[in-house]
């Protein structure tokens, strides 16, 4: 089957799943095409099946704001026709699947069918879908996809919720490689963090304010007080320079570590002994599920899809949004008890194998092949 997949070619979430996907269906012997900006983030090498197509804006005076949604549709056109292809798999409603349901217009008027599969991940429902300036075009581009997916049940529930949809919208879990993940610790990289074997704590994201990072900082600091200990802090964003302050406030300049954004995150999860997710919602949690791949129990909030990914008292701990004392409480819990830790690991593991991508992958290529049956 030829594929078109629209993604946004960043480290968040959405990107990383789309990119991840698409390969896997490349070594499946699919052929797929990826339209976006710029090359997506783990894409790797090109090979005989596998194409990035690159959507440039032209600077053109006339626009304040350069219509990159319009520019998208017209390159979702031209791989249609010139590499004939089967189906168009978008990942975010705005502007990706707007852009597709104008392409699937254009091309109509050419004789060309091309059904679109829209793929929800989160912030276009949860965020830019309670902003009135989006919510028509969010709905509509959600009515007119041809099959609409969600990554958890939470956010299937949140799109009814917000949108008053009756679209039927399948849940296809996030997943992961589990190859990808047995690679052994940098026991180099671990003692530049921790020199003296503390424990280390880590966090990845995109900084932003919904992930509550000054809660992982507080939580941190807690654990600190009752055991020497380290926090590696991966990603950037709008919040690291307070972050910045603020670590420096609580006194912890030599127990925390920055290392922005990096291509692979399994490198620091290797190394780390818990992870902390203390977001006010995920649509799935992907960064816990990396976590639990890498072998590391997860203390997070019990918002959005992470009750669908963790097991509490399992392989991690699940919290209200904003108990850094209770999230604190059970870090320590696992760090002092090194056989509960170690059986946390385990069951970690083990759990994160439900999300293998050999599971998940039939789960979409069943949806494209009820749309292109022929194919």
């Amino acid at each position: 089957m030829r594929i078109g997949f629209v993604c946004y070619p960043t480290f968040g979430g959405s990107g990383v799943v789309a990119t991840e996907l698409g390969k896997a269906l490349a070594d499946k012997g699919h052929e797929l095409h990826f339209i976006t900006y710029s090359t997506p983030a783990r894409m790797g090498s090109l090979k005989s099946n596998l194409f990035y197509h690159e959507v440039r804006v032209t600077d053109y005076p006339l626009f304040d704001f350069q219509p990159y949604e319009s520019v998208l549709t017209s390159k979702m056109v031209e791989i249609a026709i010139n590499y004939r292809l089967d189906i168009l798999h978008v990942h975010y409603a705005i502007p990706h699947a707007s852009a597709a349901i104008m392409a699937r217009s254009i091309l109509a008027t050419k004789g060309i069918y091309l059904p679109i599969v829209t793929t929800l991940h989160g912030t276009d429902i949860t965020l830019l879908g309670k902003d009135p300036a989006f919510e028509p075009v969010i709905c509509y581009a959600i009515n007119e996809s041809d099959a609409v997916t969600t990554v958890s049940k939470s956010l299937k529930q949140d799109t009814y919720n917000h949108f008053g949809t009756d679209k039927e919208i399948g849940v296809i879990p996030n997943f992961i490689c589990p190859s990808q993940y047995n690679q052994n610790p940098d026991e180099q990289f671990r003692t530049s963090i921790a020199p003296n074997g503390e424990p280390i704590l880590t966090h990845i994201s995109n900084f932003r304010p919904v992930k509550r990072i000054q809660d992982v900082l507080q939580v941190f600091a807690r654990v600190r007080k009752t055991m020497p200990s380290k926090l590696l802090l991966v990603g950037d964003g709008p919040e690291r320079s307070s972050m910045e302050h603020l670590v420096k406030s609580l006194g912890l300049l030599d127990d925390v570590t920055f290392i922005g954004k990096i291509k692979n995150p399994i490198e620091p999860l290797r190394v780390s002994d818990l992870f902390l997710l203390t977001s006010e919602t995920e649509s799935f949690g992907l960064a816990a599920l990396e976590a639990m791949a890498s072998g590391v129990p997860v203390i997070a909030s019990n918002r959005g899809g992470i009750p669908e990914v963790i097991q509490h008292g399992q392989n991690g701990f699940l919290h209200e949004v904003g108990d850094v004392n209770g999230m604190a409480a059970s870090a320590i819990s696992l760090l002092e008890n090194t056989e509960m830790l170690g059986q946390f690991r385990i069951q970690a593991k083990l759990r994160s194998l439900d999300f293998n991508i050999d599971h998940i992958l039939p789960q979409y290529e069943a949806v494209y092949h009820q749309l292109v049956p022929h194919a």
